[in-house]
């Protein structure tokens, strides 16, 4: 069970499904940062941790109804171990991107988060032995100097908020490789359900020290807040099925203009000249590394189909 049959998008052909990533990526990266927008307009009264637990304990009731009508079909899977890994990643992700949106700029802590797939590259390389060529050590370079152009450390000092978006997005270099892996054999809803079954609990014992009952109020925009992360995280993983990262990781880049325009009209936030230059800067590299990555990936195909052996 898939969103394909969800949508009713079954009957479309291989042909679109390039297409389908880019489109389900592209309403990723707005609900993405509508549900930012919701993080930081919340934490103003109630602890980031309270917050991470409620969305993805909402998120998780989101689904009830999905079950009643599939049942226990999406609960199953030959990959317990790697869904466990995929939640404790996304525990690192959502504790340390939520603090940095409260106390860093949305713009900021957004073109931070661009930095995920050059984390990826390094971790293939330090953890997978993968080689990379100077093409994509140039790109690395020009993206992690697009970093620096952001925090300015030895300018501005490199701040807490900006520190955690860092760490965010290193947690989730290491959950996107885990998604990419699962997508090959598990559905998407199969992996969010999973996702939100060991986070709760987890994201639970982290929120008790801190804790405050939300008000009515709040626990609406909490509500909103975990149909909003639902959906990011849905149609995220779907695009990662659909298509390799390569095609979809362009329409996510997207984000820094939405975040411009959100946090304008939210909270009155204007991102400086350097967080555009150094956005930019990260997303050119990381859009790089994702092509050259394809290219590689198709070059390896076609030597696997001349030769009938695995290159």
């Amino acid at each position: 069970m898939d969103l394909d049959r969800l949508l009713g998008l079954t009957g479309i052909g291989p042909r679109s499904r390039a297409l389908r990533g880019m489109i389900f990526m592209l309403i990723s990266a707005f609900f993405g940062v509508v549900m930012s927008a919701l993080i930081r307009g919340l934490s103003s009264d109630l602890h980031p941790f309270v917050i991470a637990f409620f969305r993805s304990l909402f998120g998780a009731i989101i689904f009830i109804p999905m079950l009643a009508r599939y049942g226990v079909q999406p609960f199953r899977t030959g990959r317990p171990g790697r869904h466990f890994i995929r939640g404790l990643t996304n525990v690192a992700v959502i504790l340390s991107s939520f603090m940095a949106l409260s106390l860093a700029p949305l713009a900021k802590v957004t073109a931070l988060h661009f930095t995920s797939p050059l984390f990826s590259t390094l971790l293939a390389v330090l953890l997978l032995g993968e080689v990379i060529r100077a093409h994509r050590i140039a790109a690395l370079v020009l993206g992690f100097a697009g970093t620096l152009a952001i925090v300015r450390p030895g300018i501005d000092g490199f701040d807490l908020g900006s520190s955690l978006a860092i760490v965010s997005a290193l947690a989730g270099a290491i959950s996107t490789i885990v998604v990419k892996e699962l997508s090959r054999t598990e559905s998407s809803v199969t992996t969010v359900m999973y996702m939100s079954l060991v986070a709760s609990p987890m994201l639970l014992l982290c929120a008790l020290p801190v804790w405050r009952t939300p008000t009515p109020t709040e626990f609406m925009w909490l509500l909103a807040l975990g149909l909003v992360g639902t959906i990011t995280h849905l149609t995220t993983n779907q695009a990662l099925k659909e298509t390799d990262v390569s095609y979809t990781q362009t329409m996510r880049y997207t984000q820094l203009i939405w975040a411009a325009v959100v946090g304008y009209l939210a909270f009155g936030e204007i991102p400086d000249i350097w967080t555009w230059i150094g956005g930019i800067m990260v997303a050119v590299s990381a859009a790089y590394i994702g092509y050259r990555e394809h290219r590689e990936m198709e070059a390896q195909a076609r030597k696997k189909g001349s030769t009938g052996v695995d290159p």
